[in-house]
């Protein structure tokens, strides 16, 4: 009905005599191809009446006859009705359209064409001249348009995340949201304006017949920085390659030959193109939510996130000098490794250590990637205190959002403490119910001994083998990786140590069953006097030793009865790290009495807690009063809470767990592959590689370094400990992917295989 009706429109208004209508897609035009009997073709589109769709179409229209007159070929043209009339406004089923025909540009989609390097030199130089022809057009009603497909209204697109059904996916276009914030806002009313076209994609460009281009679909008209023009071309033209930043370098250089950019708008073209592509996919999703056959929604939506991900495992350092290097113009500066030491070295005692004899300066960081100061990309397999990712939109929000409205000392009382203390401890079991804030894991380790040896009125504490439990003086006093040290300050007398229960280097005959229980039942035999038991369920730093079976739970059983109690160190595997259990102690199917938390606790942010009993609690509460100035502030319980709902929200346990086992069993392959790796370890994105000489269980540090750095020169970040520095530790951010295992494996294979 509705395309009869048309067709008498356009033969009542125009004079043409349609011979057939076909429906193309369109976002929130309905489009359609006109066939008439005459042989010619045009465009008809149609808009729901509103006197802003109103006044658009005839600034369109406007623009269009501007540019007719400049390049009569290039572009369509508006088609006047029989009264000299630009559109008509109709009625059809009972509501009120604004119509208008154009006439139909013959030729082939870009998005049809393999594009070889002299098209995409083609488009760049079509571009510019398309910028050159509109640099002096002006327009009341699109200067005073704002919208969400304005690459300067970003934010205005904010409303359509929710509508983004995959939450890691909900995370990178949050992630370029800020950036955009932090990086171009600030800069905008530095750039030079300009009416754009605003939608230079490969479905909107065409490739004549005489090899000339054409541009059609004006309706994303809008006044604003001239540099989108050319960053959304180069994000179209590349999104679809291999090497996205050749084709999109290509464009630029054939661009800037006609508009000249300037070092501002070069430096913010990466984040221009992330943000044009934030802005498809968000409204992508709210249209095929909106209408789920909208087939055109979807045509490259797949492309965009492709390039997003691209994008945000790539530096923007690295391509804005990729930009320069394409312009002829030098590459940003960077200070000298030498220069920042001397710097660091001028104010920091030498006795803070930095990771590898060449440091890397690092400037930025985007979940499980790290980039340095001359652009270089790294995978982060290493580092465990952002456990969610590095940079996490979510947690950068809460932090931001809670520090603007309030941040105080727990003297006071306020919503976010209890808020977030009350879904914390829905993560431990119903006995462990009362919480100490503190700022990080040493400082929760130093008060968990001291609340040990208030409860139990015993005077000592039994220590593993290797174990690091902080750097204050209680957390050194029961570390033996600390006061065992050349340098360490030695044992003190209050502290039990017992051998570390490796089942790899045992220290008993290979004949000896279930090692766990022997181990366990050997250090019970030094339970005197002891207030308190500590240990950490896989010792990082012991080489990432994961305790045998009943080992724990012998021990915890006879501390016990002898009065101690006993401390769970879950700074670093716990909050789901491990993937099955969200705290280490629960692989060995026990509770402990104190558990420590920190590192990973607020994502980066300082805070730590203890985790005790009611019965505790209450003994220590006798004591001389406890307070932290800082401990379980709002901004920290803020990131806390954040932490919690990425985990969820992103179903990160399970994917500590799925990566966690693929993560083993590859490196499991490569075990079998070269005899020089002992052992693999752990559980979940907590691993330990021990690295050996070829057919023995001798530890090879040398190779253990070697391997370590030439990962590093490899651009992946792991660690090395255990008591001869031969254990390959890997513990990244629990977004870590299969793909990310693959490229640590192959990389670990290159290196073995020379």
């Amino acid at each position: 009905m509705e395309t009869i009706q048309l067709k008498k429109l356009i033969y009542n208004h125009y004079d043409l005599d349609v011979n057939n209508l076909k429906k193309l897609n369109g976002y929130d035009t309905e489009n359609f191809l006109v066939h008439c009997k005459d042989e010619s073709n045009y465009i008809l589109k149609k808009y729901p009446f509103s006197n802003e769709n109103l006044s658009l179409v005839k600034a369109e229209n406007n623009c269009l006859e501007y540019l007719r007159k400049r390049n009569k070929s290039s572009y369509p043209s508006p088609i006047y009705t029989t009264n000299k009339d630009s559109f008509v406004i109709v009625k059809i089923k009972s509501k009120k359209y604004i119509v208008r025909l154009l006439s139909y540009l013959d030729g082939v989609f870009l998005g049809e064409l393999d594009l070889k390097r002299q098209d995409l030199k083609k488009v760049g130089r079509f571009i510019g001249n398309l910028s050159k022809e509109l640099k002096n057009y002006s327009n009341d009603s699109i200067a005073s348009r704002k919208w969400p497909w304005d690459i300067q209204n970003l934010s205005l697109n904010k409303k359509y995340l929710k509508y983004i059904p995959d939450p890691r996916n909900r995370k990178i276009v949050l992630f370029f949201f800020q950036q955009f914030e932090e990086f171009v806002f600030p800069q905008l009313d530095k750039l030079r304006t300009s009416i754009i076209h605003n939608d230079t994609n490969e479905w909107n460009i065409l490739l004549k017949k005489n090899k000339e281009l054409a541009i059609i679909d004006f309706g994303d008209l809008a006044k604003t920085q001239l540099v989108n023009e050319v960053a959304i071309a180069m994000v179209y033209a590349s999104y679809s390659n291999e090497n996205p930043l050749e084709n999109a370098s290509i464009i630029l250089k054939s661009y800037n030959k006609v508009i000249k950019l300037t070092n501002t708008e070069i430096s913010l073209i990466y984040y221009l193109m992330a943000s044009k592509l934030c802005i498809s996919v968000c409204n992508s999703a709210f249209s095929r939510a909106k209408n789920p056959k909208n087939k055109y929604a979807l045509i490259s939506e797949k492309k965009a996130w492709n390039m997003l991900y691209f994008l945000v495992r790539t530096s923007p350092d690295h391509v804005e000098n990729i930009f320069r290097k394409t312009l002829n113009k030098k590459k940003k500066k960077s200070k000298k490794v030498s220069k920042y030491l001397k710097d660091r070295n001028s104010i920091l005692s030498q006795i803070f250590s930095v990771s590898y004899k060449n440091p890397i300066i690092f400037k930025r960081s985007a979940f499980q990637y790290m980039f340095d100061n001359k652009g270089n990309a790294f995978l982060d397999a290493y580092n465990n205190i952002p456990l969610v990712g590095h940079a996490h939109p979510k947690v950068n929000y809460a932090i931001s959002r809670q520090i603007k409205k309030l941040n105080t000392n727990t003297r006071y009382i306020y919503d976010k403490l209890f808020e977030y203390g009350n879904r914390l401890l829905n993560k431990f079991p119903k006995k462990l119910n009362k919480i100490y804030f503190v700022n990080s894991g040493s400082e929760a380790s130093d008060l968990a001994i001291k609340i040990a040896l208030s409860h139990s009125k015993n005077k000592k504490i039994m220590v593993v083998e290797n174990g690091y439990h902080g750097h204050t003086q209680r957390g050194t006093d029961i570390s033996h990786y600390k006061y065992s040290n050349k340098k360490g300050q030695g044992i003190k007398d209050y502290i039990e140590e017992i051998p570390m229960p490796n089942t790899f280097r045992s220290i008993y005959p290979k004949s000896v069953k279930n090692i766990g229980k022997k181990y366990a039942n050997d250090a019970s035999k030094k339970i005197t006097n002891i207030a308190a038991f500590i240990s950490e369920p896989i010792l990082g730093c012991g080489g990432q030793v994961p305790l045998p079976k009943d080992y724990l739970k012998i021990i915890y059983k006879n501390i016990r009865k002898k009065g101690g109690v006993c401390i769970s160190d879950e700074v670093q595997t716990g909050f789901g790290r491990l993937g099955k259990y969200f705290w280490g102690f629960e692989m060995h199917n026990v509770v402990p009495d104190l558990v420590i938390l920190g590192k990973p606790m607020g994502n980066g942010h300082p805070i730590g807690a203890v985790i005790t009993t009611d019965e505790i609690s209450k003994s220590f509460e006798r004591g001389v009063e406890f307070f932290s100035s800082f401990g379980g502030n709002p901004v920290s319980c803020a990131a806390g809470l954040a932490v919690l709902d990425v985990i969820e929200e992103e179903n990160l346990q399970n994917n500590a767990k799925n990566v966690g086992d693929y993560y083993l069993k590859q490196l499991n392959i490569l075990k079998k592959e070269f005899s020089c790796i002992g052992d693999v370890r752990g559980a979940g994105l907590f691993l330990g590689i021990e690295i050996v000489e070829k057919n023995s269980k001798k530890p090879n540090t040398v190779l253990a370094q070697k391997l370590k750095n030439e990962l590093r020169k490899k651009y992946i970040l792991v660690g090395s400990d255990g008591p001869f520095n031969n254990v390959i530790k890997t513990k990244p951010p629990i977004c870590f992917t299969k793909e990310n295992v693959d490229t640590v494996c192959l990389e670990i294979r290159k290196i073995l295989d020379k």
